[in-house]
């Protein structure tokens, strides 16, 4: 059969394939250009006086658009924002927050960083979503917090950055870094391990946290400032400082005997300050007191020699008169304090008496009298 006698090719009439029709023409049908350019021109006409592009109507048209172009350099800076307007890309000014204009594009243009707002960043900890119950809850991350220290233990480490833009360095923050945020937990995270690596486990979990603190603070600033990143650093807080999970029973079980260690401790301590200045108390009075002694028992002895020289040299003098004088003040020492009775042999009627001495005959002040006692057997001497 010859192919002139079939129409449409080998396969029948029209734009067929040999598997049937051909592709059909589908879904709405797209706008013609030119049409569309011939009611815009229509549109133009009938706002133009005359109806027809004149001088005059090319003319507002201009202004218009110079208007409109000059309205575009308008912008308005939030509460927490800065602008940086840069002209052909170099940064000319910064602009504070409210209604600011700039030169229209493409001679200026305007980025807004939120400079004024400060930033946490969490290390060794992230947000996860619960999706079950609609909740975000913290979640360790450990590679970012397990750290090694200076005695050669793992501490697990979870602190907080507090950062802004730093005041005047907007410029730097926007040009000199390429990712602000990823840059600063880089920073931090290096500045906390070398610290780490410097200090014993213990210091780290008792007393020296303050310590660490403040100077990965100032870590962080210096290098951030050698960067040139125009960051501030606010604040760091460390959040959770323990030993691995692994290893915290065990390891608080020593922290707990290390504790009852410095109650014991400080309890002898405590003994001692009460104790030790007694002693010394008492020893320093019975040392006094030996002193006073030594010096009484010297001066007792001095006189007493002294005594007896000069006794001696009365002696020499006159022998008799200083004998019966020793003999008298020896008498009167010794019976000077003994109950005394006297023997009247002579007397009519002898016996013996006690002995009253005349000092107590006489009451004191004046307040009454002594009574004699009665004479029995004897008179008194």
């Amino acid at each position: 059969m010859p192919w002139k006698n079939q129409t449409g090719g080998p396969w029948g009439q029209g734009p067929k394939g040999p598997w049937g029709a051909g592709p059909q023409p589908t879904g709405p049908k797209p706008p013609d250009l030119e049409d569309l350019l011939r009611r815009a021109q229509e549109r133009i006409r009938q706002l133009l006086p005359g109806g027809h592009l004149s001088g005059m109507g090319i003319l507002l048209i201009l202004v218009g658009a110079v208007v409109i172009w000059g309205m575009s350099g308008f912008f308005r800076v939030q509460s927490e924002e800065l602008g940086v307007v840069l002209r052909f890309g170099k940064h000319v000014r910064t602009v504070q927050p409210g209604l600011n204009y700039h030169l229209p594009y493409p001679i200026e243009t305007v980025l807004l960083p939120k400079a004024l707002r400060v930033s946490t960043l969490n290390i060794g900890l992230t947000l996860a979503q619960d999706p079950a119950r609609n909740t975000s809850t913290m979640r360790d991350v450990p590679e970012e917090s397990l750290m090694l220290t200076g005695d050669e233990n793992i501490v697990d480490v979870d602190f907080t950055v507090l950062w802004r833009i730093k005041p005047g360095g907007v410029g730097d923050f926007l040009f000199n870094i390429q990712n602000p945020e990823g840059t600063v937990k880089a920073v931090a995270e290096s500045a906390m391990r070398e610290l780490v690596g410097r200090s014993d486990i213990q210091p780290i979990l008792t007393s020296e946290r303050t310590k660490i603190e403040a100077s990965v603070h100032e870590l962080m600033q210096k290098t951030l400032d050698e960067y040139g990143a125009g960051v501030l650093i606010q604040q760091v807080q460390m959040q959770k400082v323990d030993p691995p999970a692994q290893v915290i029973d065990s390891f608080r079980d020593v922290q707990a005997a290390r504790a009852d260690l410095e109650r014991l401790q400080n309890e002898a301590q405590t003994y001692a300050n009460r104790v030790i200045p007694d002693a010394r108390g008492r020893a320093s009075q019975i040392v006094q007191n030996a002193e006073g002694y030594k010096g009484q028992a010297i001066a007792e002895a001095k006189g007493q020699s002294s005594r007896f020289l000069q006794v001696y040299e009365a002696y020499k003098t006159a022998p008799d008169v200083t004998r019966e004088r020793i003999y008298l003040e020896t008498m009167e020492h010794v019976l000077g304090d003994a109950d005394k009775l006297v023997y009247d042999p002579g007397s009519s009627s002898p016996g013996i008496l006690p002995y009253l001495p005349l000092s107590e005959l006489t009451s004191p002040r004046g307040t009454g009298t002594v009574n004699q006692p009665a004479r029995t057997n004897g008179s008194a001497r």
